[in-house]
């Protein structure tokens, strides 16, 4: 089974890309795998409050992802995974890719502001060439309907 990995974060396009996702894995017999990343630059140097906030933000992810999650199941038919890693994006998603042989297809948000499309999209499509899967960038101004009529 193809697996299309959508990284969650608190980015508006992060939308778009688990819409994206979830028609696509329901259209092509897929599954959709969740990846949210904890930045270790979050916690601070005090070890016991690190752990406090660490756990709170692993129960915020899951609150967030539960959000696209009902929706994947009861529109599309999807359930998707949720993996939760930590450390820097790039090179997380680089190492749930190589970790998951099962992942056919990165799908990430483009950001629609003057700033660009963003820095997990300006990162990964540097590689792109020497990435062993493929990027779908979905930009995230993409209203609903056109989204569903390109999926």
């Amino acid at each position: 089974m193809r697996k299309f990995l959508v990284v969650l974060d608190e980015t508006r396009e992060c939308l778009n890309a688990m819409r994206f996702a979830a028609m696509r894995a329901a259209k092509t017999g897929g599954a959709v795998q969740v990846l949210s990343i904890i930045s270790p630059a979050d916690f601070g140097a005090w070890i016991g409050v690190g752990d406090i906030m660490r756990e709170e933000a692993r129960e915020r992810i899951e609150v967030h992802f539960e959000v696209f999650a009902k929706w994947m199941r009861d529109r599309q038919g999807i359930d998707p995974e949720l993996v939760i890693r930590e450390g820097e994006a790039v090179p997380e998603i680089m190492a749930q890719i190589r970790d998951d042989e099962e992942i056919g297809v990165l799908v990430l948000g483009a950001g629609t502001d003057n700033k660009g499309p963003g820095p997990l999209v300006t990162a990964l499509t540097k590689q792109a060439g020497t990435l062993p899967v493929p990027i779908t960038i979905v930009p995230g101004d993409l209203s609903k309907e056109r989204l569903e009529a390109i999926t």
